[in-house]
């Protein structure tokens, strides 16, 4: 009997579902109105309760794409951030807008830029091509997180669901405890990780100067081009995602943890060391981020292959999408009550 999550998503799928909300948002810069709340409605909830109701389990997409197809798919959702980052500013910052539609607008905003544009970064700097990764990291740099390229591939992967990872969220931990030790603690452990690989390296930049430099220069731009309110604006919305991108790590390892051998060193990272979420429309809108322990198996496998792992028993599975799951998790009880015991679960078998 054929298994419910082998159908195969096509890049087109992936187009579709990730640009959908783009346009949506580029419509909404461009003339307001109803494309405004279009926009959010979808990204915010619609999306979701079709996810929810209707699309569960009905792909994994294990569908062989062309090299050329997805990268150029990862390209244009690349090129489509840093066109609406300016036309958003933009509109928040002009005079044909109302406060209900203002705040409307900065909220889907912010979650294309901490669901989309993060999960296609997260997508480039995993690639082989040095452009691709430049690309990738310049959008973490315009969200002011670009020391993101370096903490995730170097630190994250490497000590995922360990004591030693700043970005695995422990058993019990809220996602408000969470938060500020995950932003400071990545930032300093990518930081020691690059001035290690610098030391081995004589000559070798540390790329932390352009991540923070880059950020900064950013933020000068935002000023001179739209003014102060323009910066509180760039500021706010930076600041959104990377709660949005703190809410997928906290997520994706809530209380998983890697077993430490006699040796010290700890067991390879498998299937049950990630949350999966076997949700069609949100892993289409973000380009496979939900099929995550696979990603983790096989961090230079290009989104298009990435498959749910079915191996482990208990399977390590969200009960909902990732952004649901996301949004639950900034309820802490809520969130412990659903979660908890598959976690002890997870544990036990």
């Amino acid at each position: 009997m054929p298994d419910p999550f082998d159908r195969p998503a096509s890049i087109p799928a992936f187009a579709l579902f990730a640009l959908l909300p783009g346009l949506l948002l580029g419509a909404a810069c461009l003339w307001g109105g109803g494309w405004t709340w279009a926009a959010l409605v979808w990204i915010g909830g619609a999306s979701q309760i079709v996810d929810t109701v209707i699309a569960r389990g009905f792909a994994d997409p294990v569908h062989d794409a062309a090299p050329a197809a997805t990268d150029l798919l990862s390209v244009v959702l690349a090129l489509l951030h840093f066109l609406l980052l300016g036309a958003g500013l933009a509109a928040l910052t002009g005079d044909g807008m109302g406060a209900a539609s203002r705040v409307a607008l900065f909220l889907g905003l912010g979650m294309f830029f901490g669901q989309v544009s993060n999960s296609n970064a997260h997508e480039l700097i995993h690639r082989g091509s040095r452009g691709l990764f430049r690309l990738g990291a310049a959008v973490y740099v315009t969200l002011l997180f670009g020391h993101h390229a370096s903490a995730h591939r170097l630190v994250h992967h490497r000590y995922v669901a360990t004591a030693q990872d700043p970005n695995s969220a422990r058993f019990g931990e809220s996602f408000w405890h969470f938060l500020p030790r995950a932003l400071a603690g990545s930032f300093r452990a990518g930081l020691a990780a690059e001035r290690a690989l610098s030391a081995a390296k004589p000559g070798r930049p540390n790329p932390y100067a352009v991540w923070v430099g880059g950020g900064l220069a950013c933020c000068l731009a935002a000023w001179l081009v739209f003014g102060w309110a323009g910066l509180g604006w760039y500021l706010g919305l930076c600041l959104y995602a990377q709660v949005q991108m703190m809410l997928a790590d906290y997520v994706q390892h809530y209380g998983l943890q890697r077993a430490q051998r006699a040796d010290g060193r700890y067991e390879p990272v498998g299937p049950r060391h990630s949350w999966d979420a076997p949700h069609f429309l949100s892993s289409l809108m973000m380009v496979n981020a939900p099929r995550h322990s696979d990603h983790h198996a096989h961090p230079g496998r290009a989104y298009p292959g990435l498959r749910l792992q079915r191996a482990a028993a208990p399977r390590p599975m969200l009960p909902y999408s990732l952004p649901v799951m996301a949004a639950l998790a900034m309820l802490p009880r809520l969130w412990r009550r659903v979660m908890d015991p598959r976690v002890r679960r997870m544990r036990e078998g």
